[in-house]
């Protein structure tokens, strides 16, 4: 039987585990330090860091994966946004439909949220397939990012 569960501390050299397999595979598309991922677990787990749930998802009482969710305000959508983090199965348990009682688990967790959000890279083909399945549908935007300090060019025109 499937289920699905709040991660807890007691939860971590499973979930880890399962962290290491994720950020090796074709769902990943850059190296994260070991330091950031246990973090990120610890602060999953952490009843007081409001913008991040970890979820434990079982078969037979046994971890098979994991999901780390956020939450953000969309102003296009005028309401909060479920984002996936990260989906995980470890692959004996891929193509049971698990993923699909994840998202209607979500879905019914979170009824009033107007929009739930993932990324999934152009290697990972079975999990975008899914997604589509479910209803999501390709945005086109182009997605950056910045880590720490803003480029040194980017300051002196700002300051002139």
């Amino acid at each position: 039987m499937f289920s699905i569960r709040a991660m807890t501390g007691q939860d971590r050299d499973a979930v880890m585990s399962m962290v290491l397999e994720f950020y090796h595979s074709p769902a990943v598309e850059h190296e994260v330090d070991a330091a950031t991922l246990e973090k990120t677990f610890w602060d999953a787990v952490d009843p007081a860091e409001g913008l991040l749930r970890g979820l434990l998802l079982e078969e037979d009482g046994e971890a098979v994966g994991y999901a780390y969710v956020t939450f953000c305000y969309s102003g296009e959508m005028g309401g909060r946004v479920v984002f996936f983090d990260e989906l995980y199965f470890r692959p004996q348990c891929r193509g049971k439909g698990y993923g699909t009682q994840v998202f209607r688990w979500l879905k019914r967790e979170y009824p009033d949220y107007p929009r739930f959000r993932l990324e999934v890279t152009e290697a990972n083909e079975k999990a975008a397939r899914l997604y589509a399945r479910l209803g999501f549908r390709t945005l086109e935007y182009r997605q950056m990012v910045l880590d720490g300090d803003l480029a040194q060019g980017e300051r002196k025109e700002n300051l002139e």
